[in-house]
C-alpha cells in the first residue's frame, strides 16, 4: 500500500492511494501517519481503511501531497559514504585516502528540513552558494526496539520512501561537520508516499536515480550499499532506541555535484527529480528567497 499525508481545501489528512484516488482516514482512524505507526497493528488499520465502505476518497491530482511524516519525533537519521563509489568520489575530491568506512558514518538533519515531495526548495544565497543533490532510499521504522538482531531488522520496517538529502557543501567545509550543512529549512523533500514493506521484498534491489533539469546525474543501485538496510537498523539500535516513525536515510550514490569536474551546484530555477524503482519519484524546484 501507498500511505500519504496531504492537504486539500486547507485541511490536512492522510490516507492510502488506490489507483488515482486517495481513500481518506477520517473519523475512527488515527489522526496522523505518525499516530498510525504508534498503534499495535498499523497494517490491520490500513487493511480496514482499504475495505471500509464508508471511507471517502479524493482525486489524487487534486491533493497537495505533503511529507508522509511531516514531523517525526527524532531528527532524520542519515548515513554518509554508504555507497562505495560515492565514498570514493567524495574522498578523492577532498584529497583524502580512499578507504571504505568500517563503521557507518551517521549524522542527522533537523526535523525542520522536512518538506513535501513536490514542494519548492528555498535557496538562500546569503547562506549557501553550493547546494547539492543526494537521491536516497529512506526507511520508515514501524516497530521500535533496542538491540535488534540483523536477521530480524526488516521486520521492524513499516515502509520506504524517496528522499533528497540536499546539502550546503560550503557550510559543511566551514563548520567541519555535517549538521548545519544538512539542516537548512525545507532541504529534505521526501515521499511521495510510504510504500509499505510488504511491497518491497528486497530493499537491496532498487535503482536510485537523480536528474537535474532532465539530465541524469545519479544512477545507482541499493545493492552497492556498504551497510545494507538490515545491518544499519541493527547497528543503530545498539546505540539508541528506534521508535515508530523514525526515518533513516541510507546514503546516496555516486554522481553528486561537488565531486564533478568542474563542480556543479543548484541554482534558482533548477528542477531536481529523484526516483527509486518500485517506490516513486519526487520533483522539486529551486526557488530564490
Amino acid at each position: 500500500m501507498r500511505v500519504v499525508s496531504f492537504r486539500q481545501n486547507g485541511k490536512t489528512d492522510w490516507g492510502i492511494v488506490s489507483e488515482d484516488r486517495i481513500r481518506v482516514a477520517g473519523d475512527g482512524y488515527p489522526a496522523t501517519v505518525l499516530q498510525l505507526l504508534e498503534q499495535d497493528a498499523p497494517m490491520d488499520i490500513l487493511s480496514r481503511l482499504q475495505a471500509d465502505p464508508d471511507a471517502t476518497s479524493v482525486p489524487l491530482n487534486e491533493a497537495e501531497l505533503l511529507a508522509p511524516i511531516p514531523r517525526p519525533r527524532k531528527n532524520v537519521i542519515c548515513l554518509g559514504l554508504n555507497y562505495a563509489e560515492h565514498a570514493r568520489e567524495s574522498l578523492q575530491t577532498k584529497g583524502l585516502a580512499v578507504e571504505m568506512p568500517e563503521h557507518p558514518v551517521v549524522f542527522t538533519k533537523s526535523t525542520t528540513t522536512i518538506t513535501g515531495p513536490y514542494a519548492d526548495i528555498p535557496l538562500r544565497s546569503q547562506v549557501t552558494r553550493e547546494l547539492d543533490w543526494e537521491a536516497e532510499l529512506a526507511v520508515v521504522i514501524g516497530r521500535g526496539g533496542r538491540d535488534i538482531p540483523e536477521a530480524e531488522a526488516l521486520q521492524h520496517v513499516f515502509g520506504y520512501m524517496v528522499l533528497n538529502d540536499l546539502t550546503a557543501r560550503d557550510l559543511q567545509r566551514r563548520h567541519k561537520q555535517f549538521f548545519l550543512g544538512k539542516s537548512l529549512d525545507d532541504s529534505c523533500p521526501m515521499g511521495p508516499w510510504i510504500v509499505t514493506a510488504d511491497e518491497v521484498p528486497d530493499p537491496q534491489n532498487l535503482n536510485v536515480r537523480c536528474w537535474v533539469n532532465g539530465v541524469l546525474k545519479q544512477d545507482g543501485h541499493t545493492s552497492q550499499q556498504i551497510f545494507p538496510v538490515a545491518r544499519t537498523i541493527a547497528l543503530l539500535s545498539q546505540i539508541m532506541t528506534l521508535e515508530p516513525g523514525d526515518i533513516i536515510s541510507t546514503g546516496t550514490t555516486e554522481g553528486v555535484g561537488f565531486a564533478r569536474q568542474p563542480p556543479e551546484f543548484l541554482s534558482a530555477g533548477d528542477v531536481v527529480e529523484c526516483e527509486i524503482s518500485g517506490i516513486g519519484l519526487i520533483s522539486n524546484s529551486i526557488v530564490a528567497v
